[in-house]
């Protein structure tokens, strides 16, 4: 008896469900194969490596950072040329991260020029001295004009002392800006530091993927067995 049409077709087609797993299995161990020498231990201890090399650059930067603070506390302390000094501090801890200069326990702002602040302290006292000298002489002529012919215990002196009261000069506060400083870093700059800490990101994450899809594959291994 001649055989029926099912008879001559493939034996695949039957069997479409197996064909397709054995495919699926196959591209599996491909793929696995390609990942293999890529093991993700490399990543870790590539990352490891990667984040040390970044603690030690992001040391390097606060590092610098208190060099550049203890110049311009020298040079201060020298009443030599405090703002080129503080013009580097500032453009050094602008362009780096890790150069906050404040600590908790320590004084704020974190730099404060003490002799700046002493020498401005005594240019306002020569400043009241000064003032306060003119004013006395000029309360003397207009006293001795008002009351020429006043005695000791007259109206002269209470007519100076009025008159330097009322005109005298008085110590003004220095502000802080003239001698307290705070700068403020990023929170990622593109030197040395910066950069190290993307590529310890990227290993990271590589580490994460790579071990991920072996995970991955080994449960798909074992799932089509």
């Amino acid at each position: 008896m001649a055989g029926s049409y099912t008879d001559s077709l493939p034996t695949h087609i039957f069997n479409g469900g197996y064909n397709g797993s054995v495919m699926h299995k196959r591209l599996l161990h491909h793929y696995f194969a390609l990942l293999r020498p890529l093991n993700y231990w490399y990543f870790l201890v590539a990352f490891f490596i990667s984040l040390t090399i970044s603690v030690v650059a992001l040391r390097q930067n606060n590092i610098e950072a208190i060099h550049l603070r203890n110049r311009v506390l020298a040079v201060d302390q020298q009443n030599g040329d405090v703002e080129s000094a503080l013009r580097s501090l500032r453009l050094y801890i602008y362009g780096h991260m890790n150069t906050n200069l404040a600590t908790p326990n320590g004084v704020y702002p974190p730099i404060q020029l003490k002799y700046r602040y002493d020498r401005l302290v005594q240019v306002e006292k020569d400043r009241v001295n000064s003032v306060n000298s003119q004013v006395y002489t000029d309360a003397q002529h207009i006293c001795e004009q008002l009351y020429p012919h006043s005695l000791s215990g007259g109206p002269r002196v209470p007519c100076i002392q009025d008159y330097v009261t009322k005109n005298g000069a008085k110590e003004q506060p220095i502000p802080d800006s003239l001698y307290k400083f705070a700068f403020i870093p990023p929170f990622w700059s593109p030197d040395f530091a910066g950069w190290s800490l993307v590529v310890s990101a990227l290993l990271l994450l590589l580490f994460v993927v790579r071990y991920s899809l072996d995970r991955w594959f080994k449960y798909n291994f074992q799932s089509h067995n």
